[in-house]
């Protein structure tokens, strides 16, 4: 029984996978527990090895879940004093997800990250983005994991600039120094013109390939012209032993009527 006056963390006692209190409750070797129906599902659905769905750690054979009589225990008498299952609302992050870089303590899902703080946030803490004029004029992207790639190392500066010269991203503060003189374009129309040359590219390789069906439907045409040629000589040729071998008994037998 938890001691009167300890502060509990609720997401401590829900499922990740549902989201909910967890109901009867199974702990796997690697220690994390999940509703005993929500982790036989996800295993029933997947035909690989066995994982935890938070660490990824993989089990053979598959565990066989048995109901943590004492966990299931404490979470019966935690909603007697009042827990309560996580608002419907949150978004939690899961292991594919881009994770808020503000939230402490179990992560929400990033819906947005800004090229001006660097960081991804959740919904509730995106808002200052929505309410103060301070944020207006930042760049908002879609969530990101590789936010940092975009990130000049040496300036601490987004790299809105690509050199042609050097062919990498760089910020406003390389071009004037490391890549001054060099043949420099915004990162925007660099992408542009990649997206041109490739859609160029898929073109000429398309146009390739409806000629090569041309050349090989030709091919086709000519090997059948080529079979019906040698099979009419044949033809030709069989009519020519028949004919000849009708001849040769015609004469044998007027020779021996003589």
């Amino acid at each position: 029984m938890a001691q009167k006056g300890v502060d509990l963390d609720e997401e401590s006692f829900c499922c990740a996978i549902c989201l909910d209190l967890l109901k009867d409750p199974v702990t796997i070797p690697c220690g994390h527990s999940y509703c005993m129906k929500c982790l036989q599902g996800l295993w029933d659905a997947e035909e690989k090895v066995p994982s935890c769905p938070q660490c990824r750690k993989t089990f053979t054979p598959r565990p066989v879940l048995v109901k943590n009589v004492m966990f299931a225990a404490l979470v019966e008498q935690l909603k007697k004093t009042g827990l309560q299952a996580a608002p419907a609302g949150l978004c939690y992050a899961g292991p594919e997800d881009v994770v808020c870089d503000v939230c402490t303590g179990r992560k929400l899902k990033a819906i947005k990250s800004c090229l001006s703080c660097l960081p991804s946030y959740c919904e509730e803490h995106f808002q200052p983005h929505l309410k103060a004029a301070a944020f207006k004029k930042h760049k908002l992207v879609e969530p990101s994991k590789n936010l940092q790639d975009i990130i000049c190392s040496r300036h601490d500066e987004v790299m809105k600039m690509f050199c042609r010269t050097d062919q990498k991203g760089i910020c406003y503060l390389c071009s004037v120094n490391e890549h001054r003189g060099h043949d420099t374009v915004s990162a925007a129309a660099e992408r542009t013109e990649k997206q041109r040359e490739l859609e160029e590219s898929q073109q000429q390789i398309q146009q390739r390939i409806q000629d090569r069906e041309k050349e090989v439907k030709l091919l086709q045409q000519e090997v059948e012209a080529i079979n019906h040629s040698a099979d009419q000589k044949r033809l030709n040729h069989l009519q020519d032993i028949v004919s000849s071998g009708f001849t040769v008994k015609k004469k044998r037998c007027s020779y021996f009527y003589c």
